[in-house]
């Protein structure tokens, strides 16, 4: 019998008491971007806090039977305990060349591309906003994606200053991968792509392009201290997919593809010479729960995101718009030394998978590509996004299908 490997896309939610104290720290940046001098009196509380959440965190992660665990992105501040972006948000505090934008991207006015000149439009521009306007401006539609911090721009060079930041977060898990019996190689911990971290806006650099490259080399950083620590990076770059539904009109894919894979060379520059077994890349559509209907086929770019110096691939599987892809694999070969990391519970609704439907999606990936190939996941992070006590009982219907789906190969 194959066991089937489990894991998660990153982010779990957070305990109260760890919440309100991600709140000072999301305030504590919002100052520092704006110029102020931050003095941090509770530095040190926060610092065992975090230790000790994420300890627990880990223990839970392996009481649930998950094989391939992280640090739930603890050390990624949430600003709020409803809070879609704390996968993208966190990089500000990490980053020197950054002062608070005075446009809200979200009111920001709307950018038209054309074909051979894709820009990305205001986030309030998304095509999927506009053909479902009252659905996204209905509160009670249950497509808010929680509260905000406020967005920076790059007023200089940029450059990287979370070194110490990082350290913590890799002490940290591997004090709760070592209490909990895991091997430190078993762990893996979240960064973002220079080409999601590029969404912001740039008031110095000379050209797009520049300014991405720009974020290579300074999230290469990171990437460097997590894998030359001996645990896995896994590479949040939700805009490969994403980006597609913030251009407007609609590109042509041929135009999108030769936009997207600016954004892959750029990664694979900031990964050289990094084992790409000790690299994971997650994509995704975005993770709010709208109706998604503009979604770009997955089909369209997965070459693409094949040819990412990256051993795992991360996707979203499961939830209704996406879950008919797995067909790609049909007629898509997977390269040798790559495996899939497929979402097979879903962050986009509170009804928690049957353990025999978690079973069958792992099925339909581990007979195209082989069971030791396939790692069951979620399709996003479940933290600020459903529920604790959901999130739990979704990573439980997981193991379950993933042991039952062991059991048939």
């Amino acid at each position: 019998m194959t066991t089937i490997r489990t894991s998660h896309a990153g982010s779990l939610p957070r305990t109260p008491e760890l919440l309100e104290a991600n709140k000072a720290k999301q305030a504590q940046n919002t100052a520092r971007l704006a110029g102020q001098t931050v003095t941090d009196a509770d530095a040190q509380h926060y610092d065992e806090l975090l230790t000790a959440s994420v300890v627990d965190l880990v223990q839970r992660q392996r009481d649930l039977g998950i094989s391939i665990p992280n640090d739930g992105e603890y050390g990624h501040a949430m600003a709020a305990d409803f809070d879609y972006g704390a996968w993208w948000h966190y990089s500000f505090a990490r980053t020197d060349g950054l002062e608070l934008d005075e446009v809200d991207k979200w009111d920001a006015p709307p950018v038209r591309s054309a074909p051979g000149a894709i820009r990305l439009t205001s986030f309030g521009d998304r095509r999927d906003r506009n053909l479902f306007a009252g659905v996204y401006a209905d509160e009670n539609a249950g497509t808010d994606t929680g509260t905000q911090p406020q967005f920076p721009k790059a007023t200089g060079p940029i450059s990287y200053i979370g070194h110490d930041q990082v350290a913590r977060d890799i002490a940290n898990l591997k004090a709760g991968l070592t209490a909990a019996g895991y091997d430190e190689s078993d762990g893996y911990i979240n960064s973002l792509s220079p080409g999601s971290a590029s969404r912001i806006a740039n008031e110095h650099y000379a050209t797009e392009e520049e300014f991405m490259w720009a974020w290579a080399d300074v999230l290469r950083e990171e990437y460097l201290a997590i894998t030359e620590a001996g645990l896995t990076v896994q590479i949040d770059d939700p805009s490969l997919a994403e980006n597609f539904d913030q251009i407007n009109p609609a590109p042509s894919f041929t135009d999108y593809r030769a936009f997207t894979q600016i954004r892959i060379d750029a990664l694979n520059h900031a990964l050289r010479g990094i084992d790409p077994a000790q690299v994971r890349v997650h994509t995704c559509w975005g993770s709010w729960h709208g109706p998604h209907v503009t979604d770009l086929p997955f089909a369209e770019i997965v070459d693409q995101v094949l040819n990412i110096n990256a051993s795992g691939i991360t996707f979203e599987a499961a939830n209704a718009r996406h879950e008919h892809e797995w067909r790609i694999w049909e007629d898509t070969t997977l390269p040798e030394g790559k495996h899939l990391i497929p979402g097979i519970v879903s962050h986009a609704t509170n009804v928690v998978e049957h353990p025999e439907l978690v079973a069958e999606r792992i099925g339909r990936f581990a007979k195209l590509v082989g069971p030791d190939n396939v790692v069951a996941s979620t399709d996003c992070g479940l933290g600020g996004r459903v529920h604790p006590e959901i999130a739990v009982a979704k990573l439980q219907a997981l193991t379950e299908g993933a042991a039952l789906a062991s059991a048939r190969f």
